[in-house]
């Protein structure tokens, strides 16, 4: 069995005190260049991997962040989290996940908790209010994730665009009232998509109707189909692929025709929408781009806070992708 390369021996090899090498790797600046190149040549013939505990003790940092999230099981955040872990490994940083279950009361405890073992954290789709984010932004660095709070570094989607996009389509097709089904009542997608399909049916002279807020998951669009028939629209478009895919299998429960009676539209673009029966037609958002660019985010405030501008870094653009559960709208 091979044994791991120690810090003592790469100082043995190199010529110079552990202590020396430790500078070395953590705080370069501090060693000459020809004791660098030592210390380099032999962490290289060694296959030394420095201690990440051990490098804290130099540098302050763990070499962990966070990433908390409000559901695991939506496919959605687990693509997040794929992009996350991604681009942390290539910086050699190690990603702690923690889910809050949709809970807001929960939220701010689980961040706090989690903020005293890592550096930073990205915070997806958070539930609490600005000034609790406000807050919680005082004890830890914190950069969110499809949430904007003034002052407060984030990633973000053009959602109106998305909603734009969804809008265009299904006036394209004939259809002229169009449902609108909520995600929970304090998620920001919620209001963003909502406001996104309000202007978007003006400027387009459609008429929304909207039926409330429901879960964010398959069980939230089977509660909500019959209430979407009974608004008499010819489509309807579900705040994310969990609660369309609901919506089509109580639909098809009921025997309404999907897109022959009701064509139906989600938003996120899970792998789920393209094994639904019908296909689902969506507004694919770019899941794992927007967990790396929020990786970068977070580290380039870690090592310099005042260098990272704050505020969101532009907003992400989706795309609308067409499948079979949208049509043209029924001919009365």
């Amino acid at each position: 069995m091979t044994v791991a390369a120690t810090i003592r021996d790469v100082a043995r090899l190199a010529g110079v005190s552990p202590s020396t090498v430790s500078r070395a790797l953590s705080v370069p600046g501090m060693v000459n260049a020809a004791t660098r190149a030592r210390v380099a040549a032999a962490v290289e013939q060694l296959g030394y991997e420095p201690n990440r505990a051990a490098r804290g003790l130099i540098t302050g940092r763990t070499g962990t962040i966070g990433l908390v999230v409000p559901d695991l099981a939506n496919p959605f955040f687990a693509s997040l989290a794929k992009g996350v872990q991604a681009r942390a490994r290539r910086h050699d940083v190690a990603v702690f996940v923690a889910d809050t279950d949709e809970d807001p009361a929960a939220e701010g405890g689980l961040v706090r908790t989690l903020s005293k073992q890592v550096d930073g954290i990205v915070l997806c789709s958070p539930r609490a209010s600005d000034e609790e984010l406000q807050a919680i932004a005082q004890d830890t660095t914190v950069v969110l994730v499809n949430r904007t709070v003034p002052g407060l570094p984030g990633i973000t989607y053009d959602n109106e665009d998305g909603m734009r996009q969804a809008v265009a389509h299904l006036v394209a097709l004939g259809h002229r009232r169009i449902a609108w089904v909520g995600g929970p009542a304090t998620s920001w997608s919620t209001r963003h998509r909502g406001l996104g399909l309000r202007n978007a049916v003006e400027v387009l002279h459609a008429e929304l109707a909207p039926v409330g807020n429901f879960a964010p998951t398959y069980e939230g669009g089977m509660a909500a189909a019959d209430q979407v028939v009974a608004t008499g629209a010819t489509a309807v478009v579900a705040y994310n692929d969990l609660v369309a895919i609901g919506l089509l299998a109580r639909l098809h429960s009921r025997g309404i025709s999907v897109p022959g009676d009701l064509s139906v539209v989600g938003v996120d673009d899970i792998a789920m929408s393209r094994m639904a029966r019908p296909a689902l037609t969506t507004v694919r958002l770019p899941k794992q781009e927007t967990g790396r660019l929020a990786v970068e985010l977070l580290l380039a405030l870690l090592d310099d806070p005042d260098a990272a501008p704050a505020g969101v870094q532009g907003a992400l653009h989706g795309e609308l992708i067409v499948r079979d559960s949208s049509g043209p709208a029924p001919q009365n």
